[in-house]
């Protein structure tokens, strides 16, 4: 079977009615042909043609991108993507068949929430993404840059003058302005005086990466309301493991495209699944992540709501701080 036209096609075509019938297809697949999962489900006594409902999917824990090179299918990589974090740290890595998939699968990420990339100049504040390799954070903005068609989009490392040069040139373009920034360079363009943004939208990746003391989104979202001057700020939900990015259309709440949804469980009992309105640690399913492993076991704490978004409140114990998507 070719699987690349049997699955693509589907999950650019899911919504609410279809996703179960298509994430168990997946499953199945994965569960055959992902030699990891398989084994995993073995260990559990998990046969898979009894499953039908998504919460007892069993999900692999995220860790295994530590240690293992996760396929489903005998392919060649053509590049892998790596976490980020602190020294001595294991990355994880995400084997990529195809970073035309992942660019395009991001795009349509995008492109769901806000729009063509076009109606767009992207100015990323991304420092410590641009000074390592292998981030798929960095291959996304590149690819909006690029996609953008726009002379006025592009990387700021550290020139800071030059960016508030470019803000203010663009404050009045038909085009609307996406400065996309880590946290904490963020708030360092801000320690350097305020900025009018209004008709900007900020977008911060979280994460102070040991520059900062860690504080909460909530508060991090009033010091740059506050010092950009704009009604709400941008957050995206990706890591280097998913293909899919989830984000919040301001506020607190991440929103899921509809190739992704998240799941929240007991953070006791992993197999306890479903649960709603609760504190819950987070599943992940990720269609699109269809090559490698859609189901995975994140170490996120958070609460799931029955419209399917979902919130993010922190690390659970024991878990390493890392990732682009959350602030202790």
């Amino acid at each position: 079977m070719d699987t690349f036209k049997s699955f693509v096609p589907q999950i650019y075509e899911v919504n609410d009615d279809s996703f179960l019938r298509i994430a168990l297809a997946v499953f199945r697949y994965q569960a055959e042909n992902n030699l990891l999962y398989k084994r995993f489900l073995s260990e559990l006594r998990v046969i898979p043609e009894n499953i039908d409902r998504l919460e007892d999917i069993p999900f692999l824990p995220i860790a295994f991108f530590k240690t293992h090179d996760i396929k489903s299918g005998v392919w060649e990589a053509e590049t892998t993507y790596r976490s980020s974090g602190t020294t001595g740290m294991t990355q994880s890595r995400h084997l990529v068949f195809s970073e035309d998939e992942y660019l395009i699968n991001s795009r349509k990420c995008f492109e769901h929430f806000f729009g063509p990339l076009k109606s767009y100049h992207f100015l990323a504040l991304l420092p410590s993404y641009l000074e390592r390799e292998g981030s798929s954070l960095i291959s996304m903005i590149r690819y909006f840059i690029d996609e953008s068609v726009s002379a006025q989009s592009g990387f700021f490392l550290r020139d800071h003058e030059r960016l508030r040069q470019k803000l203010e040139e663009l404050k009045n373009d038909k085009r609307r302005v996406v400065l996309w920034g880590v946290s904490f360079a963020l708030l360092d363009l801000l320690e350097e005086g305020a900025i009018d943004l209004s008709g900007c939208l900020v977008f911060e990746t979280g994460g102070m990466k040991g520059r900062r003391r860690e504080i909460t989104r909530q508060e991090l979202h009033e010091t740059l309301k506050a010092g950009f001057n704009v009604p709400q700020i941008y957050s995206e939900y990706g890591m280097t493991e998913l293909f899919s990015q989830a984000y919040t259309i301001g506020g607190m709440t991440f929103k899921c495209p509809p190739q992704m949804k998240v799941i929240g469980r007991d953070p006791s009992d992993p197999m306890m699944k479903g649960l709603v309105d609760e504190t819950a640690a987070l599943n992940v399913i990720d269609l699109a992540n269809w090559r490698t492993i859609s189901f995975i076991e994140t170490e996120d704490l958070g609460r799931v709501y029955v419209d399917g978004s979902f919130e993010v409140q922190g690390r659970m114990d024991n878990s390493e701080i890392r990732g682009c998507n959350l602030l202790i």
